[in-house]
């Protein structure tokens, strides 16, 4: 076997290893941004178009629906703030300190923090995409606040992880 070549094992290690923290950081802040927008863009599309179809047949109920819209713009809002959040974190470090213990863990952390965001708002957008039938607004509504809740859990706990992001000092 010859001693040039290299397992795959350790070769995917150091690869993650030689990627810049920063390069970690902007993806995270770029998932949460990105897929809690995704998330809204898809509640806004299902419920939209329910709520088309629903006015067509009863016009007294659009405006009721519309807290479904306003529920998933909420989710696209949170993604902003936390990527705003996590954009703050980011400090200039000496290039002799770019790959510390400390760097790799505050990009791994903000990189952790924007995924956890980015995809409870996705699943919290999906959740309050309903609202096709009137008679079941206020279970509807139910399930609209717990699955809010589930995207605001997930800000919360993004918040909490970019916390842990500290940049070694000069």
């Amino acid at each position: 076997m010859d001693s040039t070549m290299v397992t795959s094992s350790s070769s995917w290690g150091q690869a993650l290893l030689r990627i810049s923290p920063y390069t970690f950081s902007a993806i995270g802040i770029a998932i949460s941004i990105g897929v809690s927008v995704l998330g809204a863009a898809w509640g806004i599309y299902i419920t939209g178009s329910s709520l088309i179809g629903a006015a067509i047949k009863a016009p007294r109920i659009t405006s009721k629906n519309l807290i479904s819209v306003i529920f998933c713009e909420a989710v696209a809002i949170y993604g902003v703030i936390v990527a705003i959040i996590l954009q703050t974190k980011l400090d200039s470090v000496p290039k002799s300190k770019i790959y510390d213990p400390e760097s790799m863990r505050a990009g791994y952390a903000i990189f952790a923090s924007g995924i956890i965001v980015g995809f409870a708002n996705l699943v919290c957008g999906c959740a309050l995409s309903d609202a096709q039938n009137s008679t079941l607004f206020v279970k509807i509504l139910v399930i609209e606040i717990f699955g809010s809740a589930l995207g605001l859990f997930g800000v919360i706990v993004g918040i909490i992880m970019s916390a842990q992001a500290t940049w070694p000092t000069k």
